[in-house]
């Protein structure tokens, strides 16, 4: 630009304010390249001969040194002599070589000293080692070896991908008693939910969790029904909740409710006419690209897709059909990595994936990839979308290539199944399939059993816990593994160096110990519109005002100890504190007898006939004289025959 500037007959001033380039009227500097190495030379040999005469005095010094030791002892002077001259020799010698190469090699400047001509040059070896590296320097403690071995660490894991499977440690959350049917991790790890079926749903936050391990939420979001399935979004801000009824629902991240799916019309013959589901539901999840559309299947023999914003119908309807055409059930479904497949797996044993545009005709189906009558619990995709992974009832795990249908890639048999959700999910580098197994109780352990993608080799197998293995889920960016259980545990498996934040940042944590000043005050209730008279005063710290109570002789004083028997120091013994206690107590005081109910009126005869108080007065002109009847004397029941006599 300042080329063209000057040819063009100098810089325009209007042109420099209007850009604001400060500098648009000077003139560029030259440089004198020659003058510059050629100092550059001579700076470098003059470094170079004062590091030579600091050498010839070291040496110097030594020769003295030998000297006087030779002095003190002479016996050894011949060969230490020699040895001395044969060092100052070839020392002069090198020290002759150096300066030659230095002079040789500095005769143009490297590539430090171009690039500043003030530079200290080094010595020729130094240089070298220089010219060697490009870019800042390394940090202190760098070596070669550690490079070595951190790529012969990284060629071993790749080679061994067990090594892959963060498994050494391990952290257990308690969600209940019953089996832990769902599993959910928001997308960035930081929150974990878990549903069961004990209708409950917890939430778990990881960075705000300590060591207790404890939920900050549980709720029951479908009243009595059990928890299907549970998934965030892609975004991570609701999360659809799949029960044991009809109506699917989703949730923000607190808990609280956002949509309930419209419930279908169970009159209704052909479901494609209906808005909803009809029957159970029992599979759904999100869109991984659209993050408003969701997927349920249900016992009504239909997948369907929704829309966040629009719960009173469903957007699209896909309808499984067997070979004769039949309607049959979907126990699973899942959406391809991209969002343009969608897979149902039914419960005649097929597998059939429909284009998401295209309704009405499969793309892709398999009618025996199971056996027939049995649930398949689980489909999932790789995460390069080429591989379809499918866990059955079957008791079997396979892997199918979607272009090539009719033949799975690889299978795995003698895998007890007795949930209609057990899981199967790949490992983030999409090299390793996990799925878990069922045990009965008492029938040993539930296992997670890792998979070779390639060849289906058994990597690896991990006991869980004394129960069945139903859900489990490898993030990847957390790489840690979590597991649902049959006994009501969440399990998470995490290495402190392959993995990532999650449970690392709980365990570390202490459990927060209640504080007892919390704990004893009473709440403090806020009137801000009270009288003052009404108003109580403010409360600055509960630790405070337990100090000052601690003080006051009134509130401090120890309340006296019941007395236990007759009683002492001065207090009646009492027989306990309680009402019923008081009134048996007085009940045993009281002597008299009430057996007999005429005696008992007329006991109070002499005083009402004295002091007449209610009724007697009215009549005392016209009331004649009261006659009582005469107690007749029991009969004597001995003139009686036998079968006339009272029994007793």
């Amino acid at each position: 630009l300042l080329a063209d500037a000057e040819m063009l007959g100098g810089p325009d001033p209007e042109l420099a304010a209007t850009m604001g380039f400060s500098g648009f009227g000077k003139k560029a500097r030259t440089f004198d390249l020659e003058a510059m190495f050629e100092q550059t030379r001579r700076t470098a040999v003059e470094r170079s001969r004062k590091v030579l005469e600091a050498r010839e005095r070291e040496k110097e010094e030594q020769a003295e040194k030998e000297f006087r030791s030779q002095a003190a002892d002479p016996s050894a002077s011949a060969s230490s002599a020699t040895g001395a001259g044969s060092t100052s020799t070839q020392r002069e010698t090198v020290c002759s070589e150096s300066e030659d190469s230095s002079d040789e090699e500095l005769t143009g400047p490297s590539m430090q000293s171009q690039s500043s001509a003030q530079a200290p040059a080094e010595d020729a070896g130094d240089d070298d080692e220089d010219d060697e590296f490009i870019g800042p320097p390394l940090p202190p403690g760098f070596k070669d070896s550690d490079d070595d071995n951190d790529n012969d660490d990284t060629e071993e894991e790749d080679n061994n991908p067990v090594k892959k499977i963060p498994d050494s440690h391990e952290i257990t959350l308690q969600h209940g008693t019953k089996t832990v049917s769902a599993l959910g991790l928001d997308p960035s790890g930081a929150r974990l939910i878990t549903g069961g079926y004990d209708y409950d749903v917890k939430f778990w936050d990881f960075a705000g969790m300590d060591a207790s391990l404890q939920a900050f939420r549980s709720l029951q979001p479908c009243e009595c029904h059990q928890i299907k399935s549970l998934q965030y979004s892609s975004t991570g801000d609701v999360i659809l909740v799949v029960s044991g009824n009809s109506q699917a629902k989703v949730l923000d991240r607190d808990g609280f409710p956002v949509m309930e799916c419209i419930k279908g019309d169970q009159y209704i013959v052909d479901m494609t006419n209906t808005k909803g589901h009809t029957a159970m539901l029992n599979s759904g999840c999100w869109h991984p690209k659209i993050k408003e559309e969701f997927l349920t299947c249900s016992n009504d023999g239909t997948v369907r897709t929704w829309d966040v914003n629009n719960e009173k119908k469903h957007k699209s309807v896909f309808k499984p059909r067997s070979v004769q055409g039949k309607r049959v059930i979907p126990t699973t479904c899942t959406y391809s990595r991209d969002g343009k497949l969608i897979a149902a797996g039914c419960q005649d044993g097929s597998i059939q994936i429909w284009d998401r545009n295209m309704t009405v005709h499969t793309k892709f189906h398999c009618r025996q990839a199971h056996a027939p009558g049995t649930d398949t619990s689980c489909l999932t995709f790789s995460y390069d979308g080429t591989v379809l992974a499918s866990r059955g009832g079957d008791d079997t795990l396979k892997i199918w290539d979607i272009r090539q249908f009719k033949k799975p890639l690889n299978s795995a048999e003698r895998l007890p199944s007795f949930f209609p959700m057990t899981d199967c999910c790949f490992s983030p580098d999409d090299k390793i399939l996990v799925t878990g197994t069922s045990v009965k109780k008492g029938g040993g352990s539930g296992k997670l059993i890792f998979f070779y993608r390639e060849t289906f080799q058994k990597l690896y197998e991990i006991e869980v816990t004394d129960a069945s293995v139903v859900r489990c889920l490898w993030h990847p960016k957390l790489n840690q593994i979590m597991v649902g259980t049959g006994n009501g545990l969440a399990k998470v498996y995490y290495d402190p160096v392959k993995s990532q934040r999650g449970a690392k940042l709980c365990v570390v944590k202490t459990k927060r110990k209640e504080r007892q000043a919390e704990t004893l005050t009473q709440d403090y209730i806020i009137t801000p519109h009270a009288l003052p008279m009404f108003r109580e005063p403010r409360q600055r710290s509960t630790r405070k005002q337990l100090e000052k109570d601690r003080l006051d002789p009134m509130k401090s004083h120890k309340p006296e100890p019941p007395v236990a028997g007759p009683g002492r120091g001065g207090r009646v013994g009492t027989h306990g504190g309680t009402l019923s206690s008081y009134i048996v107590k007085n009940i045993a005081l009281d002597k008299t007898d009430d057996s007999n109910p005429r005696e008992a009126i007329l006991r109070h005869a002499k005083e009402a006939e004295e002091n007449p108080y209610w009724v007697a007065p009215a009549y005392a002109k016209t009331q004649p004289k009261t006659v009582f009847a005469e107690v007749e004397p029991e009969d004597d029941e001995t003139d009686k025959p036998e079968w006339k006599k009272r029994k007793i």
